[in-house]
């Protein structure tokens, strides 16, 4: 039998037959067509254009220290987390590359963030003399911080009008140092002649203006960075001193308004899927037409059909969404999704697929042999996002590492 057929269990798996596969080459591949991508060869920079991979949220499920180690030995130049809890994690690990909380950080957070050496991200004014001061008593010097402006997203970050106000704070500072900043963009992937097409140039405009009056105020704003995954890939302009990949590190492009400009950044900068999602079968079975699958009876046979229970359900990272509209893969022949997912089983109908038998595995996405399916057409079908998908991958699933 060819691999798509019969796929053996990673080694020294035992135990219930759900997991995912982890290419570390495809992940360093993407680093480097990210890397490249943003530094063009007939660009004259004195300085290449820095990468900050974002590994919060688990590494988007992949795994967070595992990726953050793999990711600083190709060159990722700092990495972003969401929390303290996350970067201290990573630097358990062994990393030791620059970590940025893009999150900040609560009261009483400070000593963590300190002694772990992460940058946290101040997005309020009265924080930055919070962080001077547990810096102070804990003797520290030169200690780095990044600065979030609002720009037009209204979540985090301060506005422009309180510029003065972090600069004279700043200034108040002996131990702090301020080593980047940066903004988030809203709607980076609309690329239509609309008003929403154009929020991305006035954050743009915003940001800088606000950056140039920091400067006018004595205050280095040090590196600064715009970009996220979709500004990444469409808009040049936004890609300053330093970027920051999400989705597409992990093998996939966002959506794009219009949706047929997906394809041509897929071609300009093509990547590949990180994380395969695979289960084996632990029951098939025939049923005669009429015979009900699953809770509510959702699914009702209307021919005789094989039906098999795949050993992985909604708390594993199988979206719920899927019941009746999903299809998994098996010796690369499609197999629907029937009824309602369970949270530790899925039934699929396989009678379709010639010769299943119990212990086939099937694919939900990612590659298999010389077959990809991709997460983000996966999360198109039930109307969200890739990163809602590859993040759901729960905590129970094994993770196994692949070059």
């Amino acid at each position: 039998m060819t691999r798509s057929q019969k796929h053996p269990s990673p080694p020294d798996f035992i135990g219930r037959p759900v997991w995912a596969e982890v290419s570390l080459s495809a992940l360093t591949g993407n680093l480097r067509a990210i890397r490249d991508y943003v530094n063009p060869a007939n660009e004259k920079r004195k300085t290449p254009r820095k990468v900050l991979s974002i590994v919060k949220g688990n590494a988007y499920g992949h795994g967070g220290p595992q990726v953050a180690k793999a990711l600083e030995k190709a060159g990722s130049d700092w990495f972003g987390v969401a929390s303290a809890g996350e970067g201290i994690e990573i630097r358990k690990a062994g990393v030791r590359t620059p970590i940025l909380v893009l999150g900040g950080f609560w009261p009483g957070e400070e000593k963590n963030l300190l002694q772990h050496n992460l940058t946290p991200a101040i997005h309020r004014c009265e924080q930055l003399l919070a962080f001077e001061s547990a810096a102070a008593k804990l003797r520290k010097k030169n200690v780095s911080v990044q600065l979030k402006i609002d720009s037009g997203m209204n979540r985090l970050g301060i506005m422009p009008k309180d510029a003065d106000c972090f600069a004279r704070q700043l200034a108040k500072c002996k131990h702090v140092s301020l080593v980047g900043t940066f903004t988030h963009l809203a709607s980076s992937e609309v690329l239509t002649d609309t008003e929403l097409g154009q929020q991305t140039k006035q954050q743009i405009d915003r940001f800088y203006s606000t950056v140039e009056r920091l400067r006018s105020l004595g205050a280095d704003p040090g590196i600064l960075h715009i970009a996220n995954s979709a500004a990444i890939a469409a808009r040049p302009e936004t890609w300053a001193d330093m970027v920051r990949p999400g989705a597409i590190l992990y093998g996939y492009h966002p959506g794009f308004d219009p949706p047929e400009r997906r394809a041509e950044f897929e071609r300009k900068l093509p990547l590949r899927p990180v994380m395969s999602l695979r289960a084996r079968l632990m029951s098939v079975r025939c049923i005669a037409t009429g015979e009900a699958v699953g809770y509510d009876a959702t699914w009702i046979a209307q021919r005789p059909s094989r039906i098999a229970v795949l050993s992985a359900g909604y708390a594993d990272g199988v979206h719920r969404s899927l019941g009746n509209r999903g299809v998994l893969y098996i010796r690369g022949h499609a197999a629907p999704i029937i009824g309602i997912v369970s949270m530790d089983v899925v039934m699929l109908d396989v009678t379709d697929v010639p010769d299943v038998a119990v212990g086939d595995v099937a694919t939900l996405y990612g590659t298999d042999g010389g077959h990809v399916y991709p997460a983000n057409v996966v999360a198109r079908s039930i109307g969200t996002v890739t990163s809602d998908l590859i993040s759901g991958v729960s905590q129970r699933v094994p993770r196994f590492y692949i070059s």
